[in-house]
């Protein structure tokens, strides 16, 4: 009996050993273990060839982590050409954006932007491009210089004659808020439209509006001229307010590689920027690199502007969008319901930060 088992036992083996392909059953191999790349190191890898990165951009001071990174190489060094493009109107660059054919947006809330969302085009906000430093609003109401005894407070306001550059976007926002801070709103004063900055500070000039939102450097100009006062900080009344936003369209949010180059480039930028003009470290370099590329080209300007904030983190103020989205409910001028989360993508933000840490 026992040599019948070992018998087959023995055919038993060669069995197994045909269908295993005549040789013995391995075991599983190991996973070979590879040195792991660092996020760092691929993501600051510069991309070969080069891509061309399209941003819709006035050039104004607000839009120094595009200017100083490209004047720095900050983006060529990520394998990334930027080039600058104008519109006319934000909401030409908005359907730019939607269409595909901007890459990158430097722009406000309109309801045309959140109307674009709500049509399911990816498009998001991604960055800060410009909100008020308390005790210092580069964008606020101002009244004419010899109103100051007459407009004392937010109640003074009411019945007077008060201008903005656009409706159904930041600045009837801002007045708006400004207005609240009395109990009223733009329906208790006389709303001019004025559709430029230097045609409104003109207007208070020769008198034919008591005041206006108006954005730097025209509030420093205004002033150094005599002919407007900056009345009271916005903090006072729009704390919260998120001025200006970095936007990416359909084109780089379908490329990732590109949009996460992109935006550490651009967060390295607002970091020099917040060194300069909130340290004092390598400022009159930075002075310099506005006034070559920005629209303020008078250094002179930048000593005496009220400096616009760039988080030098990156990330927008949530609870400005969040208090925008709501104006546009409130007056219907979406044509559907968005939240914070529908218009606003951190992602972007958040790997940048992995990669520079968190500014110090």
């Amino acid at each position: 009996m026992k040599i019948k088992a070992k018998v087959w036992l023995s055919l038993l083996v060669v069995v197994v050993l045909f269908a295993t392909g005549c040789r013995p059953a391995q075991p599983p191999p190991l996973k070979e273990e590879k040195p792991e790349l660092s996020e760092e190191k691929n993501v600051l890898e510069p991309l070969s060839p080069a891509v061309t990165v399209t941003v819709g951009a006035k050039e104004v001071v607000s839009d120094a982590g595009l200017l100083i990174g490209m004047a720095k190489g900050y983006y060529e060094e990520l394998g990334l050409n930027v080039e600058s493009v104008n519109f006319n109107t934000g909401q030409e660059m908005i359907n730019a954006l939607a269409a595909g054919q901007l890459d990158v947006g430097c722009t406000v809330t309109a309801s045309g932007l959140f109307n674009a969302m709500l049509r399911e085009i990816p498009i998001k906000i991604v960055a800060d491009k410009g909100v008020n430093v308390a005790g210092q609003g580069y964008y606020r109401l101002c009244i004419g210089k010899d109103l100051v005894d007459e407009i004392k407070d937010f109640e003074d306001l009411r019945g007077r004659k008060l201008a903005i550059v656009g409706t159904a976007s930041l600045d009837e926002i801002a007045l708006d808020r400004c207005l609240n801070a009395g109990g009223m709103t733009t329906a208790d004063v006389q709303l001019e439209l004025i559709r430029a900055f230097p045609d409104i500070v003109a207007a208070i000039a020769n008198g034919s509006i008591d005041g206006g939102m108006i954005i730097e450097p025209f509030v420093a100009q205004g002033m150094a001229q005599g002919i407007l006062d900056p009345w009271k900080d916005p903090s006072e009344y729009d704390p919260h307010a998120q001025t200006a936003l970095l936007i990416y369209g359909t084109s780089i949010i379908d490329q990732p590689e590109i949009a996460d180059r992109f935006m550490i480039a651009y967060i390295k930028a607002l970091r020099d920027y917040n060194d300069a003009f909130f340290k004092d470290i390598n400022k009159e370099e930075i002075i310099t690199i506005l006034a070559e590329t920005s629209v303020v080209k008078e250094k002179e300007l930048y000593e005496l502007m009220f400096p616009v904030g760039l988080n030098p983190d990156g990330y927008v103020r949530t609870k400005g969008i969040e208090l925008d989205l709501e104006w546009y409910k409130d007056r219907q001028l979406l044509k559907g319901d968005l939240n914070l989360e529908d218009v606003l993508d951190n992602q972007y933000v958040d790997r940048a930060l992995q990669v520079l840490g968190k500014y110090e």
